[in-house]
């Protein structure tokens, strides 16, 4: 997905958000704008939003010299999802059809998004999440892709919400006949916002999955991600899912690729033809 215009402002806010995190100096602060504004200026806007956030993130880094301004924030979102899980393995083990609920559930974790929201409602959101229809609803063909495929390739998104997607992968590998030949879950290489990196996911006990590797994207500064590297899974997965936004910013032009995300911008919302606050399971068929 190329970048729209409201995109730019959104990198500004961010970048404030982050600034405000990392020191109370409001001159450093000042400057971190400042910074960005001359980085945006030098940048091609044609590109997809990851590729200009990531940059956007490297001044914030640069100017302020912190360089995971959200690792507090990180960890107080993977302990309160932690305490949620039992929670959460009841809800689908006592639901109708628990793959569904699931993956509900998993859609509901994307609320975790500090780039979006100050205030998180996470568990008012899992209620109106497991009640409210599907804005775009390729379940079916989800479901079929969970039963019978060999190798899952999944795009993680935020701290906190892997607890999610770790309960959404047990519920799947349990709805098989046979385990997955390969799970590949795919994180951030280096801190960016409150994306979920390698840290996080052995502090919430993903490792303990079977047949389960780790692999990251956006470990260079200047590299939103090797594109050549992603194809190459792309090839060796049969079934790919990818969490969140920002997955869908970066992925929207793959085919064979599920879309799982809370619609949480006005830019997303009109490149899916859905409305903020909408739930969508897409297939890229």
């Amino acid at each position: 997905m190329k970048i729209r215009l409201d995109c730019i402002v959104c990198f500004m806010r961010q970048a404030l958000k982050a600034s405000r995190l990392s020191t109370s100096d409001k001159k450093i602060q000042e400057k971190v704008l400042r910074s960005v504004m001359e980085e945006l200026l030098k940048l091609d806007w044609s590109s997809t939003p990851p590729e200009l956030a990531h940059r956007v993130h490297s001044v914030v880094k640069q100017v302020t010299g912190v360089k995971d301004p959200y690792r507090e924030v990180k960890r107080m979102s993977n302990d309160y999802a932690l305490k949620l899980l039992p929670r959460l393995k009841k809800i689908i083990e006592e639901s109708v059809d628990p793959l569904e609920t699931a993956a509900r559930l998993a859609i509901a974790g994307n609320v975790i998004d500090f780039a979006v929201y100050d205030d998180l409602q996470v568990e008012e959101t899992m209620i109106k999440v497991l009640n409210q229809d599907f804005a775009i609803n390729d379940y079916e063909a989800f479901r079929e892709k969970t039963l019978e495929s060999k190798n899952l390739l999944f795009f993680a998104d935020n701290a906190g919400e892997i607890v999610f997607d770790k309960a959404l992968i047990e519920t799947m590998i349990e709805a098989r006949s046979k385990p997955y030949d390969r799970i590949t879950y795919v994180v951030k290489g280096r801190p960016i916002l409150n994306d979920a990196t390698l840290e996080d996911v052995e502090y919430v006990n993903l490792t303990s999955l079977s047949n389960i590797s780790f692999e990251t994207i956006l470990s260079e500064e200047n590299v939103d991600y090797d594109k050549s590297t992603v194809e190459e899974w792309f090839r060796k997965h049969d079934f790919v899912i990818a969490k969140g936004q920002g997955n869908y910013e970066r992925f929207s032009d793959h085919s064979n690729i599920f879309f799982l995300l809370l619609v949480k911008c006005p830019v997303i919302a009109g490149d899916l033809r859905v409305s903020i606050g909408d739930i969508v399971l897409k297939y890229n068929g």
